[in-house]
């Protein structure tokens, strides 16, 4: 019997052969860097962004305390003394992020999302505003296991978070929509791959978020406030429709929101990849990285202004070493084409009453005649494992592999045939989740907040989950331009919900009322959802949690009782302005004494008397450690498991790995020197030779270019895959060596940048290769 088919095999045996061979490489590295770990043999700061790079995220009360109203108390863990970065302890409960590119997602994927959810989490799926998958409640140790499963199926958690390119997001509609310039998944999808585990996206002081847009008008990608946006375009040149992108740099919301500034009115299709490298080229080279609140991108642009930014960006991709994947990942555009398993039809022309209800919110036509796109509504972005497999089966029956995760936190069901509209809307009521009105004023967006976020201050989604049930009671009295509205709520400053593009956004903050805290929410009013997030809420003023859904109903009564016609929520707000807003609200922003209504001094769902003392570090920012540091880790790593293969008796599986982590360490070196090199093992040693070996900034000073010549030699032996155990265990000594070598290198060179000296880079004039 193979290991696979064992009962007692472990899920590495059972999936061998069925994961990406480089995905399975990178899992089983960080296998043994969760090893290292235990053993206390790695540094809290690189650990930390070492799992925050596989998506392995903090949670709440993993410092080990948690204030139960009267102080904080600590929380006991089976080992306490270990821990997995600053202040965070081992044991203690973590998030596992999960990238879902542009939010599309197969059934056998979900399948495998509901068993992760149900065997290693708190049995809830939580989507995320950026089209991601998140588990809560998962243990570090489990993690190696849970990234070989969905490496399986095609997904990968790496640079889920740290200081990384994010999940690339794109509108749920892209490819169904009639009035977007073209679709721009395929671009989308070229973008994931050719920027994941690149080198030059390796070192930014802060994350980088990119989205994608099919038109300009509607709410689609939300280019304006993300680091990099394309909003499709095309364009006649000499007589041809070309595609191209309209390109925004520099957007962000959290705690100081700004608007994306155009990089480019029209790129070319072609150059996006090109233009995209440069960008995060100069990012990563130029960006602040000793203070992480002002290392995202917007702040290198507002330091250096437009214009000045633009030079360096086209002096960077005029520089840059011609790669063949910036044709060849959108050589085939019909990468991420769906194709309905259902036939066109019609809807019905008579339905049920609550049918008619939920499709006038949660069905929409998609530009292919006869079929729609339905959006099933998520309470708060949460599902089941139960529901999750049940969806799954769902879309193999009526859509295929055809659903996408939306920034409003809901799943869209794409080639729906309105023949069969009726029938889906059954069996998603027999789930419960048949809820009508999808982005509509009851389809309230919020963050974890303080139910799992480290930096939460108020309890977005209690709020969220109050407002929603409040509205749903009364959405029937409601004024049509009133349902439209949305609301989004941020447990702190950081807008993870986006509550800066809301009609009516919310932000946790905690203010002191006769001794005591008490959780409020800044009101903010006005942002636009329309034409990509084009412009940005005001804060008006703040609002005790408990009085918010007051504030809603008051806000929505003016809104409909005095707008003029056709004029839209952020226009009246404009017309009355803030000070007209704040007298409405004035009576509801003050609390009630303590003794006379104590539930002012709780926050929504918890019994606790308020507190902040639960806030913890948050690791949004991820920890700032060079790039290189991670490249020399990952090779020690990567020797240890040519170690084990020698061990097992594979000399040349175990030859095949001590020359790959030579070329790890030696990646990591050149890239050190801003040099532009790829992945492939030839281009590493070549770019060795040229940077660090002819100009003898690797030599040792005794033993001159000899550890170079360890790599140099290894790497030209094409029969290493046969090599014996003599062979191997030479080879493995030399990379032992070399590794040593390396590490030498490198704290060489960064004495030498400590002490103002020149570049190491060019201590014998060699020019970066063109």
């Amino acid at each position: 019997m193979s290991a696979a088919n064992r009962k007692d095999a472990s899920w590495k045996e059972r999936l061998d052969g069925r994961m990406p061979e480089h995905l399975a490489r990178e899992i089983d590295v960080f296998e043994g860097q969760i090893e290292l770990k235990k053993q206390k043999k790695l540094d809290d700061k690189l650990f930390a962004e070492t799992r925050l790079r596989r998506g392995a995220y903090g949670q709440r009360y993993d410092n080990g305390l948690r204030d139960d109203g009267t102080g904080q108390k600590p929380l006991a863990f089976p080992r306490g003394e270990l821990t997995k970065g600053p202040d965070t302890v081992w044991d203690a409960p973590g998030m596992q992020r999960i990238k879902i590119p542009f939010g599309k997602l197969s059934a056998e994927q979900l399948e495998v999302l509901s068993d992760l959810a149900e065997e290693y989490s708190d049995a809830i799926l939580h989507v995320t505003t950026r089209q991601d998958i998140q588990l809560h409640f998962i243990h570090i140790e489990d993690t190696p296991d849970m990234h070989r499963r969905l490496a399986s199926v095609g997904i990968t958690t790496r640079e889920a978070c740290g200081n990384s390119v994010r999940n690339v997001t794109a509108c749920q509609f892209a490819g169904v929509c009639s009035t977007e310039s073209f679709d721009v998944a395929p671009y989308a999808h070229a973008t994931t791959e050719y920027f994941l585990g690149h080198p030059d996206v390796q070192d930014f002081g802060r994350k980088f978020k990119i989205a994608f847009s099919g038109c300009a008008d509607e709410p689609c990608g939300l280019v304006t406030f993300h680091d990099l946006g394309a909003v499709a375009l095309t364009q006649e040149i000499d007589g041809k429709i070309e595609r191209g992108f309209r390109v925004v740099v520099g957007g962000g919301l959290g705690a100081v929101p700004v608007e994306a500034k155009v990089l480019r009115e029209f790129c070319p299709a072609e150059e996006l990849l090109p233009l995209s490298q440069a960008v995060a080229r100069v990012f990563a080279r130029l960006g602040e990285k000793n203070s992480r609140a002002r290392a995202r991108i917007k702040f290198l642009i507002q330091k250096l202004g437009i214009d000045e930014f633009k030079r360096l960006v086209d002096e960077e991709r005029a520089n840059l070493r011609p790669d063949e994947r910036w044709n060849a990942l959108l050589s085939d555009l019909s990468v991420t084409d769906e194709d309905p398993v259902r036939p066109a039809g019609d809807l019905p022309e008579s339905s049920s009453p609550a049918f008619n209800a939920w499709a006038k919110t949660n069905l929409r036509p998609q530009s292919q005649a006869g079929y729609y796109v339905a959006t099933v509504t998520l309470p708060l972005g949460d599902f089941t494992p139960k529901q999750g497999r049940a969806l799954a089966d769902l879309a193999r029956t009526y859509t295929g592999d055809a659903m996408r995760l939306t920034v409003e936190q809901n799943i869209a069901f794409r080639w729906i045939s309105g023949a069969d509209a009726p029938a889906f809307f059954d069996k998603l009521a027999a789930l419960g989740l048949a809820e009508p009105g999808a982005s509509t004023i009851t389809d309230v967006t919020a963050c974890p907040g303080t139910d799992t976020c480290k930096l939460g201050i108020a309890s977005s989604r209690g709020l969220a989950g109050e407002l929603r049930k409040h509205l749903t009671v009364v959405q029937d009295q409601l004024d049509p331009a009133v349902r439209n509205l949305r609301i989004k709520a941020s447990g702190c400053f950081n807008s993870c919900s986006q509550h800066h593009v809301a009609d009516l956004g919310f932000l946790g903050v905690s203010r002191n009322v006769g001794g005591r805290k008490v959780p409020h929410f800044n009101v903010v009013l006005g942002g636009q959802w329309s034409e990509n997030a084009k412009s940005y809420g005001t804060v008006v003023t703040a609002i005790p949690s408990k009085n918010v859904p007051k504030v809603v109903d008051a806000i929505a009564q003016k809104y409909a009782q005095e707008k003029h016609e056709d004029e839209s929520f952020q226009q009246f707000f404009q017309r009355i302005g803030k000070s007209e807003i704040r007298k409405l609200l004035q009576p509801f922003s003050k609390p009630p004494s303590y003794e006379e209504d104590k539930s002012f001094y709780s926050d929504w769902g918890d019994p606790r008397e308020y507190t902040i003392g639960d806030l913890g570090i948050g690791e949004c920012a991820g920890e700032i450690v060079p790039f290189v540091e991670f490249g020399l880790q990952a090779a020690e790593q990567e020797l240890h498991g040519a170690q084990d293969a020698l061990d097992s008796g594979d000399s040349g599986a175990a030859a095949k790995a001590g020359l790959g982590a030579m070329v790890t360490a030696a990646k990591a070196l050149v890239r050190y020197l801003d040099v532009q090199v790829r992945d492939d093992a030839d281009d590493v040693v070549a770019q060795f030779r040229t940077h660090l070996h002819d100009t003898k900034l690797f030599h040792d000073p005794f033993a001159k270019g000899k550890f170079a010549q360890y790599l140099l030699i290894t790497a030209a032996n094409k029969t290493l895959d046969q090599a014996d155990t003599e062979i191997a265990r030479r080879t493995l000594d030399e990379a032992q060596l070399f590794l040593e070598a390396a590490h030498a290198c490198y704290q060489r060179m960064e004495q030498q940048r400590a002490s103002g000296g020149d570049s190491p880079s060019s201590p014998a004039g060699q020019p970066e290769t063109p």
